[in-house]
């Protein structure tokens, strides 16, 4: 039987859909751990944590060595945890006798320096990272409008926009799905509380994009990848995030809402729908092979579409551990599908890895 293994940093992270995978796993010889990196003994190298028991259908605290298969689902933030436990993933990345669904992508700032000299350039926004709050305060001058974003943000927590008035700035933000905004009188002020909140997290900024519909509501596409039972990408869905008005994000940890990508799309005219279309089947074509000739293989990648009020295309986040809310509530049809995904491509993994022993050993033997 495979040893799968769930990693989270909490022990109730996505319990629902960690679950329903457990439940399915039996069938394809496998069988489910979870647990916390930090959980792991270092000297032993045994694991505490949960296995799930296909007879009672239940998780089951225990001891267990660490499973051959891992399925990275840890969301790290600046907490001391996530530094505790980071180290410890790096180290079984870098395990031979363990393989990983996918091995993650780095933070904002790397992700746009790897591709931005790509094919794929034209759809990113401008990204440098914020040293100071001086420069913060020219790019306003320059731009008047700025967003600033935490390199190691998710789920939009933490993403401020500014915009330089007359002789004031206004900055606003979004927390616990209420829209919080603030006027600065003057450029003294502006930077003073502009000092401690780029001294606690590392910040980029980008070039503000008017990213709303006709009702002044944020919004942006999600789409879905994942490899399938043979390891080739394929788009699990796509779905419509709205944001509330005046706001500025559409995730929905921010209460957003989700509509269905074509009922949107028919609304269009017709040429707008074919361009976006288009445009979005080229990013999509080329963007997973991209990623992966930058970076170690992945098994699945979020991707955040922007549309601009001009009609610019931007892509706007790619996350390696995405949600499925998107997809579940716009295609519900395809829940089977996603909880089958990951116990399917560690079949084929383990295969290829079967494949390629063989061939190691038939190498060895012909010499």
């Amino acid at each position: 039987m495979i040893a799968f293994g769930i990693m989270t940093l909490t022990p109730d992270s996505e319990a629902t859909y960690l679950t329903e995978i457990a439940r399915l796993a039996k069938k394809f010889d496998i069988e489910c751990f979870w647990f916390i990196p930090s959980q792991i003994n270092p000297y032993s190298q045994q694991v505490k944590g949960k296995r799930f028991d296909s007879l009672t259908n239940q998780w089951v605290d225990g001891d267990f060595p660490i499973p051959s298969v891992l399925y990275d689902r840890c969301f790290y933030g600046d907490d001391d945890h996530s530094k505790q436990c980071l180290p410890i993933v790096s180290w079984l990345k870098n395990r031979n006798d363990i393989t990983f669904l996918g091995y993650g992508l780095p933070n904002k700032l790397e992700l746009y320096e790897s591709l931005k000299d790509s094919i794929l350039s034209p759809y990113l926004p401008v990204s440098v990272f914020v040293s100071d709050s001086e420069m913060v305060f020219q790019e306003l001058e320059a731009r008047r409008k700025i967003v600033l974003k935490p390199i190691n943000g998710s789920q939009g927590h933490g993403i401020y926009y500014i915009k330089k008035n007359d002789n004031s700035f206004h900055v606003k933000t979004e927390k616990q799905k209420q829209i919080i905004s603030r006027i600065f009188p003057n450029k003294l002020k502006l930077l003073r509380w502009l000092k401690p909140l780029i001294q606690a997290k590392k910040y980029l900024l980008q070039p503000y994009l008017e990213l709303y519909d006709q009702s002044l509501q944020p919004f942006d596409i999600r789409i879905l990848l994942q490899k399938n039972e043979q390891g080739i990408w394929t788009e699990r869905g796509r779905g419509i995030r709205t944001g509330t008005m005046g706001g500025i994000l559409s995730n929905l940890s921010a209460g957003g809402i989700v509509k269905n990508f074509t009922e949107w799309a028919d609304t269009l005219p017709p040429t707008t729908a074919e361009y976006i279309r288009s445009e979005l089947n080229y990013i999509l074509n080329h963007l997973p092979l991209l990623l992966e000739s930058k970076f170690l293989p992945l098994f699945e990648i979020g991707v955040d579409i922007g549309i601009a009020k001009n009609g610019s295309i931007w892509i706007l986040d790619l996350n390696s551990k995405p949600g499925r809310k998107v997809i579940l509530q716009t295609a519900p049809e395809m829940k089977e599908t996603l909880i089958h995904a990951p116990l399917l491509y560690a079949k084929h993994l383990l295969g290829l890895e079967q494949q390629e022993r063989k061939s190691f050993y038939a190498k060895t033997l012909s010499h």
